[in-house]
């Protein structure tokens, strides 16, 4: 686990990177829970053999794995069901910091997928039931018109049957942190059974 007073960062000497456990750090970076999830590059692969890559919310993160939730229709589903890895990244430009890795993914639980449906703002629950095939073939008019009788007409929503989620149980995570004055920095961390080992890159 992550020591008191170790982060990664400048004043974190290489032999201390030991020390951290990349989940907890994740969590760290990522933005707090009442706050509005960080976009995630989400990247599978097609049938054809090429990568194909989509942002995503990042709706969750624990010790083993990151979540995010979509429709059960797209190709990401397929793909994944197919070949059921990912590689992630996450970045944030304004801060000089950015998160890439990859896993193994597999579906969470029904109550999971309930309780972030829960906490997504009314926009993307709407999203969630409107966006559908029939709705974007539709004009732009007549698109707005039923979105709003279904906004009306629905004060509460659950998730519809097409609601779905997947967590990636990381097996590798790199984590590279911009330095203004001096040399980026970049430490990659590789899950070993139930332990991590960490290696120290050039930025």
């Amino acid at each position: 686990m992550i020591t008191s007073g170790v982060e990664f960062g400048s004043d974190c000497p290489p032999e201390e990177y030991r020390t951290i456990d990349p989940m907890v750090l994740l969590r760290r970076w990522l933005p707090p829970a009442d706050a509005a999830p960080a976009l995630m590059a989400l990247s599978t692969l097609g049938r054809d053999g090429y990568p194909r890559v989509r942002h995503v919310l990042l709706s969750d993160a624990d010790d083993a794995a990151v979540y995010f939730h979509t429709d059960s229709r797209s190709s990401k589903v397929s793909e994944l069901a197919e070949l059921p890895r990912a590689g992630i990244a996450v970045a944030w430009p304004q801060r000089g910091r950015q998160v890439v890795a990859h896993g193994t993914v597999r579906r969470p639980t029904e109550d999971s997928l309930r309780e972030t449906f829960s906490r997504r703002t009314r926009y993307l629950q709407l999203l969630a039931w409107c966006n559908d095939h029939e709705m974007s073939a539709l004009p732009t008019h007549d698109r707005h018109r039923r979105w709003a009788e279904f906004d009306a007409t629905h004060p509460t929503l659950s998730p519809p049957d097409t609601w779905t989620g997947f967590a990636i149980d990381i097996r590798e995570i790199a984590f590279w942190r911009g330095d203004p004055d001096g040399p980026s920095q970049r430490v990659r961390f590789t899950r070993t059974d139930h332990s991590w080992t960490s290696e120290v890159l050039p930025g």
